[in-house]
């Protein structure tokens, strides 16, 4: 008996130190990686994350499988890594919507803290006031003195109530204190003609949605909603530039694991993601993704997950947006 236990308590140290921590982010993958994508495939997150998906494969030396899950606001796709298993084999590539879904939901099927663990920010993204060419103001403060000798009369439109581009137009009117009136459309396609045709008079989407109309004379782009100017448009002032600093407000698109994933596993997502984003062909591609290049490490993305959360969710309650069930 003493000879068969010398056997195996050296056999129980080895198998307990192969599932350590350590050794799991040495080692992982070991075999291929699923990332869930909670829109249609072809949209701006699905652009990314194949781009990403491509790099992280020849990173990882696995497959890396991208599979569209989109519906109910991207919380479908989101609710599949919640409910997957926790070992950094199900990768989530989600935008802002991750956050203000967590504040706009009545309830979700899923925490939205504990069943997600942030890896890094991919890019940060902003949008673009844009207004229709007729509209008498060439800048942010000219528009707010037209809405203030106009209550009620302006109509702004946005792509969806709870999105992105309606939480900045109602943090527009808060600080501003203006009387307009939300027109929602069903994303950007019916949106942008809209806006070109004076149905609204002004609404936030991205530079690249926006920049198209600008540069054809029928939009007047005013201002950018970012902490600086952005490079597909350095002309254009930023919204604290045109007065209005409280109106700063970017976005991003990122990559989670499941909550509870090993942190050397995330911390080599991150570690991944920044190098990716310094080659020469991803560089290149940003711009036309809406954003600038980011890379993050897991503790940065996760303070800035949560504070995003908070900061629809006072939106929301503060311009009284009910809440989705």
């Amino acid at each position: 008996m003493k000879i068969l236990a010398r056997f195996v308590v050296p056999g129980f140290l080895v198998s307990a130190a192969f599932f350590s921590p350590g050794v799991i982010g040495q080692s992982w993958p070991a075999k291929a990686v699923r990332v869930i994508v909670p829109v249609s495939a072809g949209g701006g997150i699905d652009t990314v994350a194949r781009a990403m998906a491509q790099k992280y494969s020849e990173a990882w030396g696995q497959a890396v499988v991208v599979e569209n899950r989109a519906g109910a606001g991207g919380t479908i796709g989101a609710d599949v890594i919640a409910k997957a298993p926790r070992d950094g084999y199900t990768l989530l590539v989600n935008s802002t919507s991750q956050a203000s879904s967590a504040a706009q939901y009545a309830k979700l099927p899923y925490d939205a803290i504990r069943d997600f663990a942030p890896a890094s920010q991919i890019i940060f993204t902003y949008l673009m006031l844009g207004a229709n060419i007729k509209v008498p103001a060439a800048s942010v403060k000219e528009l707010v003195a037209l809405a203030r000798a106009q209550p009620g009369k302006l109509n702004f439109g946005s792509t969806g109530s709870g999105g992105s581009p309606h939480l900045v137009s109602e943090l527009f009117r808060l600080e501003t204190g203006i009387n307009v009136v939300h027109v929602p459309y069903k994303g950007d396609a019916p949106l942008q003609p809209a806006l070109i045709t004076d149905e609204v008079q002004y609404a936030f989407l991205t530079p690249i949605a926006l920049m198209q109309h600008v540069k054809a004379g029928r939009v007047r782009a005013l201002a950018v909603t970012g902490a600086r100017r952005a490079s597909i448009a350095p002309e254009v002032p930023t919204m604290a530039e045109a007065g209005f600093p409280g109106v700063e407000f970017t976005g991003w698109i990122g990559v989670f694991a499941g909550g509870g994933a090993p942190r050397e596993v995330l911390a080599r997502i991150a570690e991944d993601t920044q190098r990716i984003l310094k080659m020469p062909d991803i560089l290149a591609r940003v711009p036309g993704w809406g954003g600038e290049a980011a890379g993050t490490t897991p503790e940065e993305f996760e303070a800035r997950y949560r504070a995003d959360i908070a900061k629809y969710a006072r939106i929301i309650k503060e311009a009284k947006i009910p809440l989705l069930e």
